[in-house]
């Protein structure tokens, strides 16, 4: 039976390393943060000053809406949040 012929393998070379992305904190939207979390600290606030005072306060006049109101902040709390990079 022939034998059969060795090749030669190419040595392996690493790919070049890359280099680590700086990440920059101050990128020009320091407020998103700071907003984000005012706006759901706000929403969360005004949900728990409502259900507390069993209605009367923040707003009496609109009643249940004022779960609606809270959300609100909240959900603006997000659509801010989109904006942090």
């Amino acid at each position: 039976m022939p034998k059969s012929r060795i090749r030669k393998k190419d040595e392996f070379t690493p790919p070049p390393a890359k280099q680590a992305a700086s990440i920059s904190l101050t990128s020009g939207r320091s407020w998103v943060a700071p907003l984000m979390l005012a706006l759901f600290l706000i929403g969360l606030a005004w949900i728990v000053v409502f259900y507390v005072t069993t209605g009367d306060l923040p707003i009496q006049s609109i009643g249940n809406w004022n779960i609606v109101v809270g959300f609100g902040f909240i959900a603006a709390g997000f659509v801010v949040s989109t904006q942090w990079k």
